[in-house]
Order: structure tokens, then C-alpha cells, then sequence
């Protein structure tokens, strides 16, 4: 089993803001040893400062997740500042809001190499030292993904696609992991809408600025599952009930979703704000700006999800939960038949 995090050395990327930046500062809070990476060192350091503030120990490693060198050097960084590694988050992320057409291949090769290739840099950085550790090894790989890596929209084909590959990676390097036995744990993480700086920093081409697709949650609901995580094994954890809600409506049929999609334009409109766009993202390089775990959207975001807390992160209770529903179910059905 993992150590309690007051006893482990974390590696987040994308730590410079949102969910990696809320990540770490809760790491901090329950004593763990955080390696923070990203490629704003300005807002790592800031992040280092409130992990610290917390309780924490914090490392900056400024890092492109999507070039490996600088990953695999982040790997050892962090094995040289605090002699392991036991938990890895792989959440650097960036997007671009625009239809296929008007989206460049430059654009869509950037999208894919930092959210896909970053993940799987992340993770074979991360194996040879976890399986250096405590004699067969082990550690957990926390690969964070979306609730569009279940069912894509429009206007984010490219980061539709990129999360859809973490998810398969995620997979088959669960299997490869298992077979071995050698004491790596590996979950996929699949947050809903999370209000986050990710839409002020994403590249727009709508005219305006992106927003979440409601309903949203803040990002301590995924700070909150991803913590859970490194302390106890799972497979896949969604992050928000709206999330496992669309997931369960894609298995359920994938053509009515596309009909309530295309509905009015429901998807494109739902993704598109009434604020001004600022013509400035982070897709080549970083921004600037000050470091921050929420974005401009907190007046229809949620601090929690009631379904991750009591549910989600207690199969015991979904199994009762999905239980009682079918035998509710079924008793219903034998009164409308008397």
C-alpha cells in the first residue's frame, strides 16, 4: 500500500496553476515533499512559497513536459533533492478552442505532444525509479485526464483527442504494470469542468473567451481525488458527478448525446463567454501572469461534488448505491405490472 503523503516525495507537472497548483498546496498541507514543474518559473516559485506556507517541502523543476529530455531530468531531479519518488501527477495540459478547419497542424502537433506525449514522458521517467524503490519497487502514477477522454466535443478536437490517448495509455500501461507486480499503481483521473486559469490561458479563435461547459466544479474537487489517490489505489476516478454523468449518457447512446450536442448548437454555445478574449495564451510559451488555482468563472462553479466524496471514492458505497437503484428499479416495475 502507499504511505500516508505526510511521508511522500510527489512530482506534479502543470504545478504553476489550477488543479496542479491546488494539488500541491493541499500536498503541502498534509506534510508532504512536493517537486513542482512547469515551464513559468515565476509561478512555481510562488507555488513553492504556498506549499511551504502549508506545512510542505517544495522543489521547482521548470519543465516542458513535451520535450523528453527536460522530463527525464525532472525524474532525477527529484530523486536527487529528496531521494525518491513516490507518487507522480501527470497534469500539465494546454488546449485551443477553434474548429478542425481553422485550427494549424502546428497548433494540433503542440496540443497532442504536451497533453499526450508529456503523459507518457511523465510515466517512463517515473518507472525506472519507482522500481528502484524498496525492493520490488513501487509508487503510483496518477495520469490526469478529462471527462472528454470518455466523449469528445466540439471546437477542442485536438485536446478531445490527446485526453482519449492518456486514457488508453493509461490502460495498457496499468496492464503491463500489473503483470510485472512490482508494486506501481496506476489511475486515471477524468475531471468534469473545473474552473481553472486553463481558459484565460488557452488559445481562442471564437471571438471571445472560452468558458467551462456547465456544470463546474472548483479545483479543489480534483485536488481532493487526486490526493485520495496517491494514498489509495484505484483505477479510474472521475471528478465531479457531471462528468461520470456524461460518460454514463455516451455508454447508454453515443447518438442521442450527439443529437442533445447538436441541438441549437448547444456544445458551441455552452462553450463560448460573454467576456472579451485577451489575445494572449500559453500553447508555445508561458505566461507571465500571477500564479492562481481558480479561474474567472466562480459564479456557476460548485466547491465540491457530493457524488466524488460519498460515492466515487468509496466503491463500496457505489456498489450499494447501484444495488438499491435495481432492486428500486425492479419493484417499481412489478407495481405498474399489478
Amino acid at each position: 500500500m502507499p504511505k500516508p503523503l505526510r511521508e511522500q516525495v510527489i512530482v506534479i507537472t502543470g504545478a504553476s496553476s489550477g488543479i496542479g497548483r491546488e494539488t500541491a498546496i493541499e500536498a503541502g498541507k498534509r506534510g508532504a515533499s512536493v517537486v513542482l514543474a512547469a515551464r513559468g518559473e515565476k509561478a512555481l516559485n510562488d507555488t513553492a512559497r504556498a506549499v511551504e506556507a502549508a506545512g510542505g517541502k517544495a522543489h521547482v523543476c521548470v519543465t516542458d513536459v513535451g520535450e523528453w529530455a527536460q522530463v527525464n531530468r525532472l525524474a532525477e531531479e527529484a530523486v536527487d533533492r529528496f531521494g525518491r519518488i513516490d507518487t507522480w501527477v501527470n497534469n500539465a495540459s494546454v488546449s485551443t478552442y477553434a474548429a478542425v478547419e481553422d485550427t494549424t497542424v502546428e497548433e494540433m502537433e503542440r496540443v497532442i505532444q504536451v497533453n499526450l506525449l508529456g503523459t507518457i514522458y511523465g510515466s517512463k521517467a517515473a518507472i525506472p525509479h519507482m522500481k528502484r524503490q524498496g525492493g520490488s519497487g513501487g509508487g503510483t502514477i496518477i495520469n490526469v485526464a478529462s471527462a472528454l477522454a470518455v466523449r469528445a466535443v466540439p471546437l477542442q478536437v485536438g485536446y478531445c483527442a490527446a485526453k482519449h490517448g492518456v486514457k488508453g495509455f493509461t490502460e495498457g500501461l496499468r496492464l503491463e504494470m500489473a503483470r510485472e507486480k512490482n508494486g506501481i499503481h496506476v489511475t486515471l483521473i477524468l475531471p468534469s469542468s473545473i474552473n481553472t486559469p486553463f481558459f484565460d490561458h488557452a488559445r481562442s479563435k471564437l471571438g471571445v473567451k472560452p468558458q467551462p461547459v456547465p456544470p463546474v466544479y472548483e479545483s479543489g474537487v480534483v485536488a481532493e481525488t487526486i490526493l485520495f489517490a496517491a494514498e489509495h489505489p484505484r483505477r479510474d476516478l472521475f471528478a465531479g458527478g457531471a462528468g461520470k454523468l456524461f460518460g454514463v449518457f455516451e455508454s447508454i447512446s453515443a447518438p442521442l448525446l450527439d443529437g442533445y450536442m447538436l441541438q441549437s448548437e448547444r456544445l458551441w454555445k455552452q462553450q463560448k463567454s460573454d467576456q472579451a478574449d485577451s489575445g494572449q495564451d500559453n500553447l508555445f510559451a508561458p505566461l507571465n501572469g500571477p500564479a492562481s488555482s481558480t479561474g474567472s468563472f466562480g459564479q456557476m462553479s460548485m466547491p465540491v461534488s457530493p457524488y466524488t466524496r460519498f460515492l466515487e471514492l468509496h466503491p463500496a458505497r457505489k456498489r450499494w448505491v447501484l444495488a438499491a437503484s435495481v432492486v428500486g428499479t425492479i419493484a417499481l416495475l412489478a407495481r405498474g405490472r399489478r
